[in-house]
């Protein structure tokens, strides 16, 4: 299959649609990055590599660090992160409160703010540690050494975090917060501000592609059973709540960020990445959907 034909060919495509969504403007940083920005990238767990576009060019993966974070978690402490945080959709607003109060203070995912800021709770070991360690663990699974924290974005995320403080302090008042809420929403919003190209993405995603295993260096990262329980979670919780419609569109395992970004994988075969700013009424990169959707139209293939 040629791959890079195709991602051509959806480049084409998608970059005439005149909706082009919203960037988001919540966060006055995101808020600069044009929406004509398009970017297109291929790994696979063969090695070939593939990419269009504004594939090399950084931006702020934002929610995506989620499957990063949660990773972690899950190496540092297995099965009893789920003491902590749920695995069912969510079905309202990634920054809800609604829930937490009547669920007793248990997130109902990893992927929304409450259960991302629970994960980042339960892998802080101090801020300079944490932010290092999620750093070097970043830059090991993408093999590019020159990812950073994007300082301006992060003190933008702090200075109109209002409702994050809030998600935090409800968590700290059902006891599900161990450390300090302004400690681990140092290192939740830094996170968040991690600047990553398409390129750089698909390439630290590819473990989950791949039971796994990173096939860069063959190194086990997460089992298999971890492998395929966060590639669950995704397909089920990584698209804020559109996940019934982008499973029905695209078919495939996901995590998005308001940045733009959105990262599927397909077990077995390879993880694509596809970044345009301007976002859907979800929360999603409208451009960065379509093209998913086209790739598995035109590849034949999705999980199911």
């Amino acid at each position: 299959m040629n791959y890079q034909e195709i991602i051509n060919r959806i480049f084409e495509e998608v970059k005439q649609m005149p909706d082009k969504g919203k960037v988001a403007s919540y966060i006055p940083a995101l808020a600069e990055v044009p929406d004509s920005k398009l970017g297109i990238s291929v790994c696979m767990n063969s090695g070939e590599e593939f990419s269009v576009g504004d594939a090399d060019e950084k931006f702020s993966i934002q929610s995506i660090s989620k499957v990063f974070t949660l990773t972690l978690a899950m190496k540092m402490h297995a099965d009893e992160i789920w003491k902590r945080v749920g695995r069912e959709p969510s079905g309202n607003s990634f920054d809800s409160l609604v829930q937490l109060e009547y669920e007793s203070g248990i997130p109902r995912n990893p992927f929304i703010n409450a259960g991302a800021l629970v994960i980042t709770d339960s892998i802080f070991e101090g801020v300079g540690k944490t932010k290092k360690n999620l750093l070097q663990f970043i830059r090991s699974l993408s093999g590019n050494s020159n990812i950073y924290f994007d300082e301006e974005v992060a003190d933008s995320e702090k200075q109109t975090g209002h409702r994050n403080r809030a998600v935090a302090s409800f968590l700290k008042s059902y006891g599900n917060f161990v450390n300090s809420p302004d400690d681990v929403l140092d290192v939740y919003f830094h996170q968040c501000s991690i600047e990553m190209s398409c390129n750089d993405l698909s390439r630290a995603f590819l473990f989950l592609a791949n039971s796994g295993i990173q096939p860069q260096s063959n190194t086990e990262i997460v089992n298999k059973r971890q492998a395929k329980r966060i590639n669950a979670l995704m397909l089920t919780c990584g698209t804020y709540n559109a996940v019934g419609d982008f499973a029905y569109y695209v078919g495939l395992p996901a995590k998005s960020g308001v940045g733009g970004g959105i990262v599927a994988v397909i077990p077995k075969l390879l993880s694509i990445t596809a970044w345009s700013p301007g976002l859907n009424e979800q929360g999603n990169s409208l451009l960065a959907s379509k093209v998913l959707e086209l790739f598995t139209t035109y590849t034949g293939n999705s999980v199911f």
